[in-house]
């Protein structure tokens, strides 16, 4: 059980709060909302994920999500937010930084899902708002990166919104709903970031 401790002892500047919105890693009692949700918008999320495991809603695969989690974070790769609105604590998606690297390139690519009830709310743009703080602050990234299907209008606006440049398309990119897809490429570089 300790490997599920790590998230909670995050220190608070990465569990970021602002705009109504709490930004924190997953723990297991988020198994449900987790769970509930994501079966909800299954056939919302299908056409821009990865094909889904057959046990990704199950709470086996949901502690061996939260395993993975805690490496990740432990070994500065990855961190992973759950997206929860304080007025009434539930959980409307979330947000991950992934492939960290560091060195001379210190960046990182941010991934996000919202729950269909949730969608078109502006809450993805907000909770990025709420986040690239971190990113660039605390996390000391200098640039953040994002990818999306050309036909996700609503992914690009928010990307778009929080100030990051289309840079261009890189095809067959990714392998979305089981097939490679091509993606606009955004990034948003620390200098250019207004917080």
């Amino acid at each position: 059980m300790a490997l599920f401790r790590l998230p909670l002892t995050l220190p608070a500047v990465l569990m970021p709060r602002a705009r109504g919105l709490w930004l924190r890693p997953p723990t297991m009692s988020d198994y449900e909302q987790w769970s509930e949700l994501r079966q909800t918008s299954r056939a919302y999320l299908t056409p821009w994920e990865p094909i889904w495991p057959t046990d990704d809603l199950t709470r086996a695969g949901f502690r061996r999500r939260l395993r993975r989690y805690t490496e990740d974070i432990t070994e500065d790769r990855s961190y992973p937010f759950i997206i929860i609105r304080e007025s009434d604590q539930r959980l409307l998606g979330a947000v991950t930084l992934a492939n960290v690297r560091r060195g001379i390139v210190q960046s990182g690519t941010v991934g996000y899902w919202i729950g269909e009830p949730y969608a078109g709310q502006g809450y993805m743009t907000a909770a990025l708002r709420v986040l690239l703080p971190t990113l660039f602050g605390e996390l000391h990234l200098h640039r953040v990166e994002a990818a999306c299907i050309p036909g996700n209008l609503a992914s690009a606006r928010v990307l778009e919104k929080c100030g990051f440049i289309r840079e261009g398309v890189a095809r067959r990119y990714l392998c979305i709903n089981g097939s490679w897809q091509d993606h606009y490429l955004y990034g948003l570089l620390e200098d250019d970031f207004v917080g």
